[in-house]
């Protein structure tokens, strides 16, 4: 696998096309494709985003759990929520990447563990740049990082409204 970098030097050096040859590899179907997945990621990680905030506001409604035990449940069950919603995301790298539909360039390996790194600095928009799509990768990449922003606001939104109950019950 070549080492490809996306900086100006690289880019100068050889012919001014040095890039397309990569993209040349991928019909527009592939993209499409990918498009048509992205949106069935985003459709699933909706649904499991929106049940489990449900479940989490039941299991919060029980009188017989107290204040530190409700936020300790709150933000274990959040943690967790994010975590299975990056792996979903991974899996979706790992399976588009089985289809050659993309791949992530400078990966040490095509061990899972690596694509859900990848799919944790997406999601969180960290982007440490180590790791970099390539192809119809660039799509999911996008609205990966666009619908983790969503779900940690949607996420952040819910324990202040979370928060604000149980401060509104201690005042009682």
């Amino acid at each position: 696998m070549s080492v490809l970098r996306y900086d100006s030097a690289f880019m100068n050096q050889g012919p001014p096309d040095a890039m397309s040859h990569i993209l040349e590899h991928y019909a527009h179907s592939d993209f499409l494709l990918v498009i048509l997945i992205s949106m069935l990621l985003i459709l699933l990680t909706v649904l499991i985003h929106y049940e489990v905030l449900k479940g989490i506001t039941l299991l919060l409604a029980r009188p017989s759990h107290g204040p530190r035990q409700r936020i300790l449940y709150l933000v274990l069950g959040l943690n967790l929520l994010h975590t299975f919603e990056i792996l979903v995301f991974a899996a979706g790298y790992k399976l588009l990447a089985m289809y050659d539909l993309g791949s992530l360039s400078d990966m040490p390996s095509e061990h899972f563990y690596y694509y859900f790194y990848y799919s944790a600095i997406t999601y969180t928009t960290l982007g440490f740049g180590d790791i970099i799509p390539l192809g119809p990768f660039k799509i999911l990449t996008a609205m990966e990082a666009l619908m983790g922003l969503g779900f940690i606001t949607w996420s952040a939104s819910f324990t202040f409204l979370e928060m604000q109950k149980l401060w509104n019950l201690n005042r009682l």
